[in-house]
Parts: C-alpha cells; sequence; structure tokens
C-alpha cells in the first residue's frame, strides 16, 4: 500500500528481549519524535534502530514521495533469528551452552494528517556545510600551530620539577 511503507533489519546481533525494550519506546510515535527518542537512548539496539528508522524515513520520501512530518511507526516486531551455538568448558570434563541470539526486526511507516506538531526541531546540515566546516577547522588548527610556535620561541623551557616528586615518593625506601 502507499499508506504504508515498510524496512527491515534481519541478522541483528543482538537478541530479540532486548531489542524490544528500545522498539516498545518508538512504537506509535511520530517518526520524527522517534528518530529524538532513539537518538538519546542508552541502549545498544537504539543505534541500530535508528539507522532502519531512518532507512524508512527515505523510502517514504524518495520512492512514495511523502512529506516526513507526516509519518508515525504504525508497527514495529522484532523476531527471533538464529542462534548461534557456542560452549564452555567446565568442571570434570562436562560443558556449558552458549547461545549468542540475533533479531530480526520489521519497521512499518504510517501516514496520517492528523498528527500532533512535533515537541523537537530537527535540522539536517547539509553535505556542503560540513565540508566547509571541516575545511575552516582545518584552516583555524594550522593557524593554532602558529601561534603556538611564536609564543614558545619568546619563552624558555622551565626545568622539569616532576623528577623531584619521584624521587621524594618511592615506592622503595633506600
Amino acid at each position: 500500500m502507499a499508506n504504508e511503507i515498510s524496512a527491515k533489519l534481519k541478522y541483528l546481533k543482538i537478541a530479540p528481549r532486548k531489542t524490544r525494550s528500545v522498539a516498545d519506546v518508538i512504537r506509535g510515535l511520530p517518526a520524527e519524535e522517534a528518530k529524538v527518542q532513539l537518538m538519546f537512548s542508552k541502549r545498544r539496539a537504539g543505534v541500530s534502530l535508528l539507522k532502519l528508522l531512518e532507512s524508512a524515513i527515505a523510502n517514504a520520501k524518495n520512492n512514495h514521495q511523502l512529506d516526513v512530518s507526516k509519518l508515525f511507526v504504525k508497527e514495529i516486531r522484532v523476531d527471533q533469528g538464529p542462534k548461534s551455538k557456542r560452549w564452555t568448558p567446565r568442571a570434570r570434563g562436562s560443558v556449558n551452552l552458549i547461545e549468542k541470539k540475533s533479531s530480526h526486526v520489521t519497521l512499518i511507516l504510517g501516514v496520517s494528517d492528523k498528527l500532533p506538531n512535533s515537541k523537537y526541531i530537527f535540522e539536517e546540515k547539509k553535505k556542503k556545510e560540513k565540508a566547509v566546516a571541516k575545511a575552516d577547522k582545518g584552516k583555524m588548527k594550522e593557524k593554532a600551530d602558529e601561534t603556538n610556535e611564536v609564543k614558545t620561541r619568546g619563552k624558555e623551557k622551565k626545568p622539569d620539577k616532576s623528577n623531584f616528586f619521584r624521587k621524594v615518593f618511592r615506592r622503595k625506601s633506600i
């Protein structure tokens, strides 16, 4: 359907139980607000879910020509993926099984005109602005290096007093 935009993330190397706790936070939120929630999430799954959400938003923008402000998280489902099984040796020749779980995440965005205004203003920098900012930063660093050189030429270096404290506070006494 044109009103539903989906994105999938398979084989995420985080247990489904941990991923669901992050997914529950953004369920039903407007897309921009969900993005902010994931940015400030302390959980490791937040980074992966943020990339998935951004992918779904890009799908809506580029493939369906939809306005981002009308999108909301209609459904987010976290299913269990395959487990990779390992073992570790234990006492008297026995073993302990270690299961490394993975997740499959499905995100579906819906379109609605009745969404409330977002609490957050989200501005994205353009690539040109980033390039200009990096160039300016490099020039500023060069100028700072030049000024540091000028300052060090005029001053003489003082003897280092850290050796005094090394002598006083030795671990072994003489």
